[in-house]
């Protein structure tokens, strides 16, 4: 995410911000600009580029993305896309769709960052939809994706849930985040993955997702990953199935071009005369690689998680990023990397 100011006093803020932490500004952030403007005590309208925009009306919920008025509902677009939620009088399971919100909008954002088309469900049969629920009132939610819906179970906004789940599955890292980004993989797959060259590639490199899934479920909570998973997938997980593999390389995709993009936006730049690496100059983070191969986009990630790695170590914590990049694994991000920026155009 790159640099973003209050519009007020130009401090710094984060893209989820309702409220300027230095000075108090009421502030929402326009989608098509990237930008924050003022939105005044009371909901009053503003103009930009001749549009008039007012905050979402679901500011109340922390919502802070401005709503273009030529829409009825009064919600911004994040709001609009998604398709359930829990009902107005459980407010412990809204209080959680808040925070659940967040990363659903820093996901567009990125999204947009990208290039990548988002096509609504309702606009389109099987564009994209969130169902936002949550297992703790009263229904059974699996997290998942089908036919452009994806659905998150809101219980995992709670550490202590998602911290449990993460320890008894195994796994490295959980975040609400990383769902959507591994569910928003599935939906990809289906649109980027759009012709037979490209299938056939894709099944080359992830196997044939024809197989059957509910087998490969079976088998992989049974007899877990294969004790060599680490020489070919990101994660033990993609180890499941085709389609696993899939979405959990497309979620690394967007977790490194995110992170480099926020320090890019950020002006990070490690000198190779100070922090003394061997035959590499400068490493300057960019916004996009749209434009680059995957193995600079790499290249520059190696150093910059090297780095992230040794602040997160500095603070008693595990490694910010604890995967290995194995080459079959860069083969899969070069496939993905090539499908997203290919849609860009």
């Amino acid at each position: 995410m790159n640099s973003l100011r209050c519009p007020n006093c130009s401090s710094p803020v984060f893209l989820e911000t309702l409220d300027c932490p230095t000075c108090s500004a009421p502030i929402g952030f326009h989608a098509p600009t990237r930008g924050f403007f003022l939105v005044g005590a009371e909901n009053r309208e503003i103009d930009i580029d001749g549009s008039v925009w007012v905050a979402c009306s679901n500011r109340f919920w922390q919502c802070n993305w401005l709503a273009d008025t030529s829409q009825p509902s009064g919600e911004c677009r994040a709001c609009r896309l998604t398709r359930r939620q829990p009902s107005n009088d459980d407010t412990l399971a809204l209080e959680r769709l808040a925070d659940a919100a967040v990363d659903k909008r820093r996901l567009l954002v990125q999204l947009n960052d990208l290039g990548l088309p988002i096509v609504p469900f309702y606009e389109r049969e099987g564009g994209l939809a969130f169902d936002l629920v949550s297992s703790r009132s009263g229904e059974p939610v699996t997290i998942g994706h089908a036919n452009g819906v994806i659905t998150i179970d809101l219980a995992e906004s709670l550490d202590d849930y998602r911290e449990t789940l993460r320890v008894k599955l195994g796994e490295v890292y959980r975040t609400v985040l990383g769902h959507f980004r591994h569910e928003v993989g599935h939906y990809y797959q289906n649109i980027l993955v759009d012709t037979e060259e490209r299938w056939a590639e894709c099944r080359r490199l992830f196997g044939d997702e024809r197989t059957s899934y509910s087998d490969a479920i079976a088998r992989h909570y049974r007899y877990g990953a294969p004790p060599t998973w680490r020489e070919s997938f990101i994660s033990d997980y993609a180890t499941m199935h085709p389609w696993e593999d899939f979405a959990e390389t497309f979620a690394h995709y967007l977790h490194i071009t995110g992170t480099v993009a926020t320090a890019a936006g950020s002006g990070l730049i490690l000198h190779a005369d100070r922090v003394g690496f061997t035959g590499v100059g400068d490493i300057v983070a960019r916004f996009s690689y749209a434009d680059r191969t995957i193995e600079e986009l790499l290249a520059d990630w190696h150093w910059l998680s090297l780095m992230f790695n040794r602040v997160n170590r500095s603070m008693g914590l595990g490694d910010f990023y604890p995967f290995d990049l194995t080459e079959p694994v860069i083969e899969k991000l070069s496939f993905v990397h090539t499908l997203v920026t290919d849609a860009r155009g």
